[in-house]
């Protein structure tokens, strides 16, 4: 049986690094996961006005993430932070309050930038904001991934070849991390 993990692309840029970055994890994870590579497109501003008669964007949204075995956040880095439009997709899923769509899910993080730093304080981003709303984080091997600006073609076929063995290194060891805490 492979566990379903649903990987959140934190960026909306049809040609992101980062929605490239998680289809090549999907393609090098273990049969024991099965990965579904999600982007933010559509899902409506948090406003806590709506909750009771949540839009069907966040309903569909919170139970794509409840009937998972797990969540990978792959994001890029918008000064020093998070993108916006992920941050409102975590509002969106960590409520109502007490019932957040990431209970218990394990979680992993991959940031990426073009630059030198791999995103490492968007990374750090999450690790303040998850605890509290999701299950436990893979603590290693931490991956923040640096000048990924030349590691795909033109179809989003991963490339780079040093980032290969990262990608696998990180992902087998997400399927460990699943598996530890499902097992």
């Amino acid at each position: 049986m492979a566990y379903n993990i649903v990987v959140i692309a934190g960026s909306l840029r049809k040609d992101s690094f980062s929605l490239k970055i998680a289809n090549a994890l999907a393609k090098l994870a273990p049969a024991s996961l099965k990965l579904e590579v999600v982007t933010l497109a559509g899902i409506s501003f948090f406003n806590q006005d709506l909750e009771g008669a949540p839009p069907a964007d966040w309903l569909a949204f919170r139970e794509k993430l409840q009937k998972s075995d797990g969540v990978i956040f792959v994001t890029p880095e918008y000064n020093r932070a998070i993108p916006g439009v992920l941050k409102n997709a975590i509002d969106v899923a960590s409520r109502p309050y007490g019932k957040s769509s990431f209970n218990g899910k394990p979680v992993g993080i991959i940031s990426n930038s073009p630059g030198p730093l791999g995103g490492v304080s968007a990374a750090k981003t999450l690790q303040n904001i998850l605890p509290g709303i999701a299950g436990p984080i893979l603590q290693q091997p931490e991956t923040y991934l640096n000048a990924v600006g030349d590691a795909f073609d033109a179809e989003g076929n991963l490339t780079k070849e040093s980032l290969k063995p990262v990608l696998q290194a990180y992902i087998d060891a997400f399927a460990a991390h699943v598996a530890k805490h499902h097992g």
